[in-house]
């Protein structure tokens, strides 16, 4: 490699120190050590100004700098459940990811799982903060080159909601609005954002399409439909050019059909959490019974009807949502599989996939719940060539149910 005047000069430099190093020890005729420690150093920094000097060299980390032909995708709340699996799809994919999260609701064993799956240099890295902190928020995008945001962190229990709806609100509207501003000011312009059914509240007719009114009826609901105003306030400024998707899915269930990752609450949260996790609970014998609220619904047998949708196709709408997201443009898309199945139903085939004989206890209803949402998933069928594979209520349970049994305490058991 050719050498610059400079780099001569250096290398002349380090030589004039290695020989006065020398000279020194040999003046002294014994041993030198402080001499050969000077000898090493110089030797060290004569490789690093060789080092720095060739054209593949560089102290930058490769997640802070664009690379053609890599995506690098943040995904806010990779550490959870939803943001975990699309973390596995991205890197999958060959997807550049950083994920980031507070890990109140997250676990840090899904993302030393990824890790061991993507051990490879520049395809994961994990930044724990927190997306109520603008500073921290915007370091972060100002150290990574960030080509597009995947926002799933959020705070997502109906229940729980309407006993502490400022905790929702500054959760889910207000770090949205933080995401956001530092996308606009490190000129980050794609976004799939994590929405849900609950922006609809209680529709008078079903199924549900993109254009159903939303009058949510819980402060999940009401938080969530409030970032979304905010996104597309923003997307239709002018100079904003963005390209969004707004991905409004339904009942979340399953786990990795491979076994690598599944859903692991926190155990304070499990009062809050979905169906699935209670029955998979009841079915370990880590709670009693499973609890099932409201048996006196307009439905067929008066529990809620739900559209259950598999992790696996949730994050498959995710990928192609962003395969597909153009800049000025906007998507808001249902995500679910078309079909309602009842609380009751649910109930028996999570008692066929585990095996297992589950005390069911039917109490009063939850606040903030409805009665019925079930999807019409034709617009992302025909915009994203999206559909449901997984719909198969057992066989979606059996897959959630073999990570459980591996996992009985989570993350942290094997």
């Amino acid at each position: 490699m050719p050498t610059t005047p400079r780099s001569r000069s250096q290398a002349r430099t380090t030589r004039s120190w290695i020989l006065s190093g020398m000279d020194f020890s040999d003046s002294r005729r014994k041993p030198n050590f402080t001499g050969k420690i000077a000898v090493a150093a110089a030797l060290t920094v004569m490789c690093i100004i060789v080092l720095k000097q060739s054209p593949g060299f560089s102290s930058t980390s490769v997640f802070s700098r664009h690379e053609i032909g890599v995506t690098h995708v943040l995904v806010t709340g990779g550490a959870g459940y939803i943001g975990s699996h699309a973390t596995l799809r991205l890197l999958k994919d060959k997807y550049r990811v950083t994920i980031v999260d507070n890990l109140s609701r997250g676990n840090m064993g899904a993302v030393k799982a990824l890790q061991r799956l993507f051990p490879e240099p520049g395809r994961l890295q994990f930044i724990y903060a927190d997306l109520g902190d603008a500073k921290a928020v915007n370091k972060i995008f100002s150290e990574n080159a960030f080509d597009a945001v995947m926002h799933f962190a959020a705070v997502a229990y109906v229940g729980e909601s309407t006993m502490e709806p400022l905790r929702y609100y500054h959760n889910i509207t207000s770090n949205t609005l933080t995401v956001l501003e530092a996308m606009a000011a490190h000129n980050v312009k794609t976004l799939i954002y994590s929405s849900t059914c609950a922006t609809y509240g209680e529709p008078d007719t079903m199924p549900i399409v993109e254009t159903t009114p939303q009058n949510p009826i819980n402060p999940y609901g009401k938080a969530k439909k409030m970032a979304e105003d905010i996104i597309l306030d923003f997307s239709k400024s002018k100079g904003s050019n963005m390209a969004v998707m707004i991905l409004r899915y339904f009942n979340v269930i399953g786990s990795d059909p491979e076994g690598r990752l599944g859903e692991a609450p926190r155990p304070e949260l499990r009062e809050h959490g979905r169906i699935s996790g209670a029955c998979f609970d009841a079915a370990l014998g880590i709670i009693p019974g499973l609890k099932v609220r409201g048996t006196d619904y307009p439905t067929a047998d008066g529990t809620c009807i739900r559209d259950y949708i598999d992790v696996t196709d949730l994050v498959d709408a995710h990928v192609k949502a962003l395969d597909k997201a153009q800049p000025g443009k906007v998507g808001i898309y249902n995500v679910g599989t078309g079909q309602g199945r009842s609380v009751k139903e649910f109930v028996e085939a999570c008692k066929q996939a585990t095996g297992a004989t589950i005390k069911v206890e039917y109490l009063a209803r939850r606040p903030g719940d409805y009665a019925e949402v079930y999807s019409d998933p034709s617009k992302i069928l025909n915009e994203l060539n999206w559909t449901a594979r997984y719909t198969d209520l057992r066989e979606s349970l059996s897959m959630a149910w073999k990570w459980q049994k591996a996992h009985p305490h989570g993350y942290g058991s094997a």
